[in-house]
């Protein structure tokens, strides 16, 4: 037999939806923790190790 693609109302295809963490922090890979703001996808420990390099400062 051949396999279908699920189709919906149209004729479009649908697609299985995806669920839970995708990406993982672009330095070390951990997939928790992670700060997305401003396009850095990287985890907690690694932004503070480096946010002073990226320009962010510490006022308080």
């Amino acid at each position: 037999m051949h396999e279908r693609p699920l189709q919906g109302r149209g004729g479009r295809v649908r697609r299985t939806k995806e669920f839970g963490r995708k990406k993982g922090c672009l330095r070390c890979g951990r997939k928790r923790g992670i700060v997305r703001r401003y396009g850095l996808h990287l985890c907690r420990q690694c932004f503070r190790e480096i946010a002073y390099e990226l320009g962010f400062r510490k006022y308080s």
